[in-house]
């Protein structure tokens, strides 16, 4: 008999939390983790090696988490470690790939960010699940040249869904499991399960005297932090003391330093780099808005993030599961083009009663959406997955 609680799965992710670059999805994931250990199952996370990182650790979760390989081996180290693993050989052995006592991993969780592992093709006698935040049409060519840009959307949008296609997936929206069922996944195979929203931590703080609005992400292209950084040079026109914090690092930090400068507004920005958790929730406390200019996102983290603040957001309608996080007019604004963006914030910054009232309602909305609900949501798909065989036909969603 398949062994369902108590199972050993192993996740296969380019990044933890701990990377440079780690953001949203390597939060999920290692929170879903947490939870599937609570409820009684073992979890292994293989994803790429970096600084000084050691190669093997345990968490405090007591997730494992195993690092191989870079920003572009790690595919192919992950496939090395699952099959000298399984085969006992070497210095990756069974003990190493699974350090429970467990022996083979029980399910593989693909998580599939633009690029996926295709364990499919290697992980041969245990069922895949894959894992997709949502689908990267919009951000190929915003982050690579035509020609890879093409490759890559080739491979995520053909031979991923060919490979995949007796996998159960899992995706954290419906807007995403919409997108997946354009590219030709059954919908009946497609399982939602929301993000928890992160506890607030630290004391409840007052909002800034002056108006304030903070960016909180990784600063890559795709996150259009320039949208943000465009508005405030408008609005401090109007608002001479206006603020805008950009939270976070990335390889894109230098071009936007340069476009605050071009844009004579370093007296209004503040690039606060990596922050931590406790600095986090104090900014989204005390700022007026939330910004989420991003191109596209599986959910939209930050925005739950600031709801349990009280904090209200403004974001695009086309950036997929924004829309799944936010209630459109209720909890924040989501607009159509960057113009619609200005006019929103304005708006929102000039009118406290209707900013107050969105504030609430985030608080209220953010509650729904809980770290514990979308572990038991995960572990059901796990469960039905072991337990069938092949892929199941039920959605279980996250309540």
């Amino acid at each position: 008999m398949t062994r369902v609680r108590g199972a050993h799965v192993l996740f296969l992710n380019w990044r933890d939390t701990g990377h440079p670059e780690g953001g949203g999805s390597e939060v999920y994931l290692e929170r879903v983790a947490a939870e599937l250990i609570d409820i009684g199952h073992h979890v292994t996370i293989l994803c790429q090696a970096y600084g000084t990182a050691p190669a093997e650790e345990t968490n405090a979760d007591g997730v494992r988490i195993i690092r191989r390989g870079g920003r572009h081996t790690v595919y192919l180290r992950a496939a090395l470690v699952y099959l000298l693993g399984v085969l006992g050989f070497g210095p990756l052995s069974r003990r190493r790939l699974a350090p429970h006592g467990l022996g083979r991993p029980d399910v593989v969780v693909d998580v599939c960010n633009g690029m996926p592992f295709l364990s499919r093709l290697y992980v041969r006698r245990r069922p895949v699940i894959a894992l997709v935040h949502h689908v990267h049409r919009e951000q190929w060519p915003v982050v690579f040249g035509p020609r890879v840009a093409r490759i890559g959307w080739w491979i995520e949008s053909v031979l991923a869904v060919r490979v995949y296609r007796d996998c159960r997936y899992v995706t954290v929206s419906e807007t995403s499991r919409n997108e997946l069922a354009g590219l030709g996944v059954d919908p009946r195979r497609i399982s939602i399960v929301h993000n928890g929203t992160p506890e607030a931590c630290g004391a409840p703080v007052a909002r800034t005297p002056y108006p304030s609005l903070v960016v909180l992400g990784r600063l890559v292209p795709h996150k259009r932090v320039e949208f943000a950084l465009r508005a405030t040079a408008l609005l401090a026109t109007e608002m001479p003391d206006l603020r805008l914090v950009v939270a976070g690092q990335g390889w894109w930090d230098e071009p936007l330093r340069t476009l605050a400068d071009d844009l004579c507004i370093n007296d209004h920005v503040e690039f606060a780099g990596f922050i931590t958790e406790e600095r986090k929730h104090e900014l989204l406390g005390s700022s007026w808005l939330l910004l989420q200019p991003s191109l596209k996102e599986g959910w939209g983290l930050t925005i739950v993030e600031a709801g349990s603040r009280g904090t209200p957001s403004v974001a695009f309608r086309s950036a997929g599961g924004v829309a799944d996080a936010m209630s459109d007019g209720e909890t924040g604004v989501l607009v159509a083009d960057e113009y619609e963006f200005f006019k929103a914030v304005r708006s929102l910054l000039l009118d406290a009663a209707r900013r107050t009232a969105m504030g609430a309602n985030a608080a209220t909305h953010a509650q729904r959406f809980t770290w514990e609900k979308a572990g038991a949501a995960f572990s059901q798909v796990i469960t039905g997955r072991l337990e069938a065989g092949q892929p199941t036909l039920t959605d279980q969603r996250a309540p």
